[in-house]
């Protein structure tokens, strides 16, 4: 890789296509089809002359080196650690009341559902409430509040998992059809009436646990955020 060393603030020794042919990433990776090579023996058998040599002797097929390098080569460290997903916060139950911090719905309270088998957390508005559909977040950035939703009679489908926000595979248009629809807005593919009767049949429920809480409703509804003064960690949620 070319290190463009900087000769002023913002001012490289190289462009951007000098640095750029100088990494070569243009090339790319070269695939080749080649068979697996054979695997050899360790060790091979050779007929050895002279009655006191039992005829026969295991030699190895690859000679030891004669020269050794003079530092000890350092071998990369084999991890034996395996991904696993976050442990859930304890403040995070069933049905507690969470602020949205990053993300196209930052500043929306959410009512949490339950724990995906990534770590991620499914949520919703719900939807009718504040717009916030069904969606997955990542629990370092939501604000845990001590409100919280009565859902205990209510139980997520098993079908609703990280499967099931997988985005369907597109299939690769011709740079023909690119070349005549540049410039022209893409035609927005329907929402599929399957997520959205999902949406529906997982808001009738919470909606009617809201509304057995006074004032709930306009507080999900409302936005969060900070005026001059405020501090988040000297507040209590």
């Amino acid at each position: 890789m070319a290190r463009s060393r900087q000769l002023a603030p913002g001012v490289g020794r190289f462009s951007r296509s000098q640095a750029a042919s100088r990494r070569g990433l243009y090339k790319g990776l070269k695939k080749s089809d080649k068979p697996a090579p054979a695997e050899t023996p360790a060790f091979k058998e050779v007929t050895v002359g002279g009655d006191k040599n039992s005829g026969t002797r295991l030699v190895p097929t690859s000679k030891a080196p004669r020269f050794y390098p003079a530092e000890d080569v350092r071998q990369p460290k084999k991890s034996r650690k395996s991904p696993k997903p976050a442990k859930l916060r304890p403040t995070i139950v069933p049905g507690t009341v969470l602020i949205l911090l990053a993300g196209r719905f930052r500043g929306k309270r959410v009512v949490f559902l339950k724990q995906l088998d990534s770590g991620l957390l499914l949520v919703t508005g719900p939807y009718k409430i504040n717009g916030v559909p069904l969606r997955r977040v990542n629990q370092a950035y939501v604000i845990a509040t001590s409100t919280k939703v009565d859902l205990a009679e209510f139980k997520v489908d098993a079908k609703i998992n990280d499967a099931y926000f997988a985005k369907p595979a597109t299939k690769s248009s011709s740079a023909e059809a690119e070349f005549f629809e540049e410039g022209k807005p893409k035609a927005k593919e329907a929402f599929p009436e399957a997520k959205s009767a999902d949406q529906k049949e997982v808001d009738k429920a919470i909606i009617a646990a809201v509304q057995k809480q006074e004032n709930l409703a306009k507080y999900l509804k409302a936005t969060f955020g900070l005026s001059k003064g405020q501090f988040p960690h000297k507040m209590v949620f």
